[in-house]
């Protein structure tokens, strides 16, 4: 049974972290709306678990505390991997591949690269991204966490060779 005060707020709770600016936000009580001071409100879907920027219309989910974008254009899901590959080098590290969810497979398969600079055979069975090879994740009902997140990246100690990561929209 549900605590009745818990009832007056949106399905996140009282107060939830901003998916933009990751500040607390509080909820509006008796309303499915959480406000921040930068970003504005966002609009918690009970239905479909999402949050919704009202301003933008971006969507998020969440997955063990943390809110992750949900893409409906590829260039936005290309901009978050982006933004990855460099705050791993930033912290010393080098991406060996990206995986990304199966459900943006149609999404973001014309982006990727098939082919090698030299030899420019093409490869449709090894495609990369940003010169790493591509894997899409195991299917959702295997692993439900890829029903939310959307990419993973393996990474080993050390900088790239060469900083391939600078080719940012091809």
């Amino acid at each position: 049974m549900t605590h009745p005060a818990l009832q007056q707020y949106p399905i996140f709770g009282p107060e939830i972290q901003c998916p933009h600016c990751r500040q607390t936000i509080p909820a509006l009580t008796l309303t499915d709306t959480y406000l921040c001071q930068r970003h504005g409100a966002f609009e918690a879907n009970p239905k479909t678990g999402e949050l919704i920027h009202l301003q933008s219309g971006r969507h998020w989910r969440r997955w063990e505390h943390e809110w992750y974008r949900q893409h409906t254009h590829p260039d936005g899901i290309r901009f978050e991997i982006h933004e990855s590959l460099d705050r791993l080098y930033s912290q010393g590290y080098r991406a060996t591949k990206v995986i990304i969810a199966r459900r943006y497979r149609d999404l973001i398969s014309t982006y990727l690269e098939r082919s090698t600079p030299w030899n420019k055979q093409v490869d449709s069975n090894h495609p990369r991204l940003y010169g790493l090879p591509v894997e899409f994740s195991p299917d959702a009902q295997a692993d439900p966490r890829w029903d939310v997140i959307n990419f993973d990246l393996e990474k080993e100690p050390g900088a790239p060779a060469k900083y391939p990561y600078f080719r940012y929209f091809e």
